[in-house]
Protein backbone atom coordinates (compact mmCIF):
# COMPACT_ATOMS: atom_id res chain seq x y z
CA UNK A 1 0.00 0.00 0.00
CA UNK A 2 1.38 3.35 -1.08
CA UNK A 3 2.33 5.40 1.74
CA UNK A 4 1.43 8.99 1.60
CA UNK A 5 3.79 12.26 2.44
CA UNK A 6 3.14 15.42 4.17
CA UNK A 7 2.46 16.70 0.48
CA UNK A 8 0.25 14.19 -0.90
CA UNK A 9 -3.17 16.09 -2.10
CA UNK A 10 -6.34 15.16 -0.82
CA UNK A 11 -9.40 13.87 -2.88
CA UNK A 12 -12.72 15.90 -1.96
CA UNK A 13 -14.49 13.97 1.06
CA UNK A 14 -18.05 13.58 1.84
CA UNK A 15 -17.82 13.29 5.09
CA UNK A 16 -21.49 13.09 5.71
CA UNK A 17 -21.55 9.71 3.48
CA UNK A 18 -18.97 8.28 5.74
CA UNK A 19 -20.62 8.92 8.99
CA UNK A 20 -23.64 7.57 6.95
CA UNK A 21 -22.10 3.98 5.91
CA UNK A 22 -20.37 3.58 9.73
CA UNK A 23 -23.74 4.14 11.28
CA UNK A 24 -25.67 1.45 9.10
CA UNK A 25 -22.88 -1.18 9.70
CA UNK A 26 -23.44 0.02 13.61
CA UNK A 27 -19.79 0.39 14.04
CA UNK A 28 -18.35 3.27 16.29
CA UNK A 29 -15.18 5.07 14.94
CA UNK A 30 -12.81 3.31 17.14
CA UNK A 31 -14.28 -0.16 15.29
CA UNK A 32 -13.21 1.88 11.77
CA UNK A 33 -10.02 2.56 12.80
CA UNK A 34 -9.25 -0.84 14.06
CA UNK A 35 -10.45 -2.11 10.95
CA UNK A 36 -7.79 0.20 8.80
CA UNK A 37 -5.09 -0.64 11.28
CA UNK A 38 -5.96 -4.27 10.97
CA UNK A 39 -6.60 -4.69 7.20
CA UNK A 40 -4.02 -1.83 5.84
CA UNK A 41 -1.43 -1.45 8.42
CA UNK A 42 -2.37 2.43 9.08
CA UNK A 43 -1.94 4.09 12.53
CA UNK A 44 -5.65 5.83 12.51
CA UNK A 45 -6.66 6.68 15.62
CA UNK A 46 -10.58 7.24 16.10
CA UNK A 47 -10.35 10.52 16.96
CA UNK A 48 -8.86 11.03 13.83
CA UNK A 49 -12.28 8.93 11.89
CA UNK A 50 -14.71 11.23 13.69
CA UNK A 51 -12.75 14.26 12.79
CA UNK A 52 -12.95 13.40 8.91
CA UNK A 53 -17.17 13.08 9.64
CA UNK A 54 -17.34 15.98 11.43
CA UNK A 55 -15.42 17.55 8.33
CA UNK A 56 -12.38 18.66 10.33
CA UNK A 57 -9.52 17.73 7.38
CA UNK A 58 -10.11 14.64 5.50
CA UNK A 59 -7.98 11.40 4.18
CA UNK A 60 -5.51 11.18 1.09
CA UNK A 61 -5.99 8.68 -1.38
CA UNK A 62 -4.42 5.99 0.44
CA UNK A 63 -6.29 6.75 3.34
CA UNK A 64 -9.56 7.24 1.35
CA UNK A 65 -9.22 3.52 0.01
CA UNK A 66 -8.97 1.96 3.38
CA UNK A 67 -11.63 4.13 5.11
CA UNK A 68 -13.46 2.60 2.12
CA UNK A 69 -12.43 -1.04 2.56
CA UNK A 70 -12.91 -0.64 6.39
CA UNK A 71 -16.36 0.04 5.57
CA UNK A 72 -17.06 -2.51 3.02
CA UNK A 73 -17.99 0.37 0.08
CA UNK A 74 -15.84 1.74 -2.99
CA UNK A 75 -13.55 4.76 -2.61
CA UNK A 76 -16.42 6.44 -5.04
CA UNK A 77 -18.65 6.46 -1.76
CA UNK A 78 -16.99 8.15 -0.44
CA UNK A 79 -16.26 11.41 -2.19
CA UNK A 80 -17.95 14.40 -3.56
CA UNK A 81 -18.91 15.08 -7.07
CA UNK A 82 -15.54 14.02 -8.85
CA UNK A 83 -14.41 17.03 -11.18
CA UNK A 84 -10.72 15.88 -12.25
CA UNK A 85 -8.63 13.17 -13.58
CA UNK A 86 -7.31 12.36 -10.31
CA UNK A 87 -10.72 12.20 -8.54
CA UNK A 88 -12.58 10.36 -11.19
CA UNK A 89 -9.21 7.70 -11.04
CA UNK A 90 -9.46 7.72 -7.40
CA UNK A 91 -13.65 7.23 -7.23
CA UNK A 92 -12.89 4.01 -9.22
CA UNK A 93 -10.59 2.62 -6.61
CA UNK A 94 -7.37 2.54 -9.25
CA UNK A 95 -3.65 3.25 -8.98
CA UNK A 96 -2.48 5.71 -11.08
CA UNK A 97 -0.03 3.08 -12.48
CA UNK A 98 -2.13 0.79 -12.85
CA UNK A 99 -4.39 3.05 -14.95
CA UNK A 100 -1.78 3.99 -17.39
CA UNK A 101 -0.89 0.52 -18.06
CA UNK A 102 -4.42 -0.33 -19.07
CA UNK A 103 -5.19 2.56 -21.20
CA UNK A 104 -1.29 2.17 -22.87
CA UNK A 105 0.48 5.06 -22.15
CA UNK A 106 3.94 5.07 -20.11
CA UNK A 107 3.39 5.49 -16.10
CA UNK A 108 5.73 9.03 -16.18
CA UNK A 109 3.55 10.16 -18.94
CA UNK A 110 0.35 9.68 -17.35
CA UNK A 111 1.43 10.61 -13.96
CA UNK A 112 2.80 13.95 -15.57
CA UNK A 113 -0.52 14.27 -17.31
CA UNK A 114 -2.67 14.37 -14.12
CA UNK A 115 -0.37 16.46 -12.38
CA UNK A 116 -0.85 18.95 -15.10
CA UNK A 117 -4.33 18.43 -16.02
CA UNK A 118 -3.04 18.24 -19.96
CA UNK A 119 -3.91 15.69 -21.83
CA UNK A 120 -1.01 14.30 -24.24
CA UNK A 121 -2.67 11.26 -25.17
CA UNK A 122 -4.24 9.86 -28.40
CA UNK A 123 -7.61 9.04 -29.43
CA UNK A 124 -7.65 5.62 -28.67
CA UNK A 125 -5.76 6.16 -25.04
CA UNK A 126 -9.19 8.64 -24.41
CA UNK A 127 -11.39 5.87 -25.35
CA UNK A 128 -9.93 3.23 -23.25
CA UNK A 129 -9.99 6.13 -20.48
CA UNK A 130 -13.67 6.49 -20.69
CA UNK A 131 -14.02 3.10 -20.36
CA UNK A 132 -11.67 2.67 -17.37
CA UNK A 133 -13.00 5.38 -15.45
CA UNK A 134 -17.00 5.39 -17.04
CA UNK A 135 -16.59 8.77 -17.73
CA UNK A 136 -19.52 10.51 -18.90
CA UNK A 137 -18.67 12.16 -22.30
CA UNK A 138 -18.78 16.00 -21.41
CA UNK A 139 -15.93 15.14 -18.80
CA UNK A 140 -14.14 13.52 -21.44
CA UNK A 141 -14.22 16.33 -23.23
CA UNK A 142 -13.12 19.06 -20.70
CA UNK A 143 -10.44 16.60 -18.59
CA UNK A 144 -8.69 15.82 -22.50
CA UNK A 145 -8.45 19.46 -23.47
CA UNK A 146 -11.53 19.23 -26.09
CA UNK A 147 -13.83 21.22 -24.64
CA UNK A 148 -12.34 24.41 -26.47
CA UNK A 149 -11.97 23.27 -29.70
CA UNK A 150 -16.27 21.58 -29.51
CA UNK A 151 -17.38 24.91 -28.09
CA UNK A 152 -16.04 26.90 -31.12
CA UNK A 153 -17.42 24.40 -33.07
CA UNK A 154 -20.62 24.85 -31.74
CA UNK A 155 -20.47 28.12 -31.99
CA UNK A 156 -19.56 28.57 -35.55
CA UNK A 157 -22.64 25.76 -36.03
CA UNK A 158 -25.28 28.17 -34.34
CA UNK A 159 -24.09 31.40 -35.73
CA UNK A 160 -23.38 30.20 -40.07
CA UNK A 161 -23.99 26.92 -41.44
CA UNK A 162 -24.59 24.08 -39.31
CA UNK A 163 -24.53 21.50 -41.73
CA UNK A 164 -21.35 21.97 -42.35
CA UNK A 165 -20.01 21.03 -38.19
CA UNK A 166 -21.58 17.33 -38.38
CA UNK A 167 -19.21 15.87 -39.93
CA UNK A 168 -16.33 17.30 -37.80
CA UNK A 169 -18.24 16.89 -34.45
CA UNK A 170 -19.08 13.11 -35.00
CA UNK A 171 -15.62 12.59 -35.34
CA UNK A 172 -14.50 14.79 -32.42
CA UNK A 173 -16.86 13.02 -29.80
CA UNK A 174 -17.86 9.62 -31.55
CA UNK A 175 -21.70 10.15 -31.58
CA UNK A 176 -24.14 9.13 -34.07
CA UNK A 177 -24.75 11.34 -36.97
CA UNK A 178 -28.53 12.00 -36.89
CA UNK A 179 -27.65 13.15 -33.00
CA UNK A 180 -25.32 15.18 -34.14
CA UNK A 181 -27.62 16.56 -36.83
CA UNK A 182 -30.86 17.07 -34.31
CA UNK A 183 -28.37 18.96 -32.04
CA UNK A 184 -26.62 21.49 -34.73
CA UNK A 185 -29.90 21.97 -36.46
CA UNK A 186 -31.64 22.68 -32.67
CA UNK A 187 -28.24 25.56 -31.88
CA UNK A 188 -28.85 27.24 -35.34
CA UNK A 189 -32.22 27.84 -34.98
CA UNK A 190 -32.29 28.82 -31.68
CA UNK A 191 -29.56 31.28 -31.66
CA UNK A 192 -31.48 32.60 -34.72
CA UNK A 193 -34.46 33.02 -33.03
CA UNK A 194 -33.06 34.53 -29.88
CA UNK A 195 -31.42 36.88 -32.30
CA UNK A 196 -34.60 37.94 -34.11
CA UNK A 197 -37.02 37.92 -31.10
CA UNK A 198 -37.16 41.22 -29.39
CA UNK A 199 -36.29 43.21 -33.28
CA UNK A 200 -40.35 42.02 -34.24
CA UNK A 201 -41.66 44.77 -30.99
CA UNK A 202 -40.78 47.60 -32.86
CA UNK A 203 -36.79 47.72 -33.69
CA UNK A 204 -34.96 50.43 -33.04
CA UNK A 205 -31.46 50.24 -31.60
CA UNK A 206 -32.69 48.93 -27.70
CA UNK A 207 -34.64 46.27 -29.59
CA UNK A 208 -30.84 45.08 -31.59
CA UNK A 209 -28.90 45.33 -28.56
CA UNK A 210 -31.07 43.28 -26.72
CA UNK A 211 -31.42 40.87 -29.53
CA UNK A 212 -27.73 41.03 -29.54
CA UNK A 213 -27.20 40.31 -25.53
CA UNK A 214 -29.58 36.99 -25.95
CA UNK A 215 -27.50 35.70 -28.90
CA UNK A 216 -24.45 36.33 -27.19
CA UNK A 217 -25.96 34.40 -23.62
CA UNK A 218 -26.84 31.69 -25.55
CA UNK A 219 -23.30 30.99 -27.38
CA UNK A 220 -21.93 31.58 -24.17
CA UNK A 221 -23.94 28.14 -22.92
CA UNK A 222 -23.30 26.64 -25.76
CA UNK A 223 -21.62 23.68 -24.66
CA UNK A 224 -24.50 23.18 -21.99
CA UNK A 225 -27.16 23.75 -24.67
CA UNK A 226 -25.44 21.02 -27.14
CA UNK A 227 -25.40 18.16 -23.95
CA UNK A 228 -28.87 18.84 -23.74
CA UNK A 229 -29.82 18.19 -27.16
CA UNK A 230 -27.62 14.65 -27.13
CA UNK A 231 -28.62 13.53 -23.95
CA UNK A 232 -25.42 14.12 -22.05
CA UNK A 233 -26.84 17.25 -19.78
Amino acid sequence: MHTPDRGERRPPFDAQAAKRMREALGMTPAHVAYGINAAYGKPIQPRMIAAWERGEGSPTESELNALAGALWCAPGDLLGTPDTLREYRIARGIAADDLALRIGMEIPAYERMEATGQWQGNDRQAAALRAELDLPLPALVRLTGRDRQLAEMLRSAATTRWQAYTRPVCKLLGLPKPTVQKALEFLFEEYHRRMAGTLGWGGGVESAAESSDAGRAFLADVLAHFWEQVGEA
